[in-house]
Order: C-alpha cells, then structure tokens, then sequence
C-alpha cells in the first residue's frame, strides 16, 4: 500500500457560507466519483481558500455531509496571495491510501479549469 494525492480546485461564486459549502460538496463529491474514493481509504484531507473566501471552512461541510468523512483527518488553510493568481478558488489534496497501481484522475470545475 502506498500514498498518493489527488488534487481538484473549483470557483466559487461569492464568499458566503453557502457557496463555499456547496462548491467544497460538488468538488468532493466529483473527486470521489472520478477516482472510487471510500473514506476508510483517506490519510487525510487540505483544503486552502484564496484570501478572498473566509465565510466558512470547507472541512467542516464535509465531516458533515459526507458519508465517513467525519473520521477523517482535514485541515484549511490560505493559498498565498500571489499577483494575477485566479480568484474565489477552494483547493483540495485528498492523500489516499491505495495500490501502487492507482493513477488519480485529477478535477479542475468551473473557473479552476483554468489551472489545468
């Protein structure tokens, strides 16, 4: 058994504890889809928010509305402030325990796709 990362990003639309709540549930639940992610597979979960969303912690959304995720390990945090960098983005690194073999497919959603 090894660990790997899965990285996804989205945009969300305005800082409000319901748009960081539903874009952090429409990431997670593409990037669990994406790649048959099961919560008793998950080292652990970050989570950053450009400097422009602080309305909510995405972490929280998901202890609560994910079937598992409340034994999983999460933290948030800022995304450096860089010039020009893309705005209102909710980044997550999900470290999974799995095979060797596992190849992450990787979501980018609505303006994040950008980043790709």
């Amino acid at each position: 058994m090894v660990t790997k990362g899965i990285r996804g990003a989205i945009t969300v639309d305005c800082n409000s504890d319901k748009e960081i709540r539903s874009a952090a549930i429409e990431l997670l639940n593409a990037m669990i889809l994406r790649n048959n992610i099961k919560a008793k597979d998950i080292s652990h979960v970050i989570f950053t928010l450009t400097e422009d969303l602080d309305a909510a912690f995405p972490a929280k959304f998901a202890r609560l509305e994910l079937d598992g995720w409340d034994k999983v390990a999460m933290m948030c945090f800022h995304e450096l402030n860089v010039p020009g960098a893309l705005e209102k983005c909710l980044r997550v690194l999900i470290v999974l325990n799995c095979s060797e073999d596992f190849e992450p497919e990787f979501v980018y959603l609505k303006g994040a796709s950008n980043l790709r």
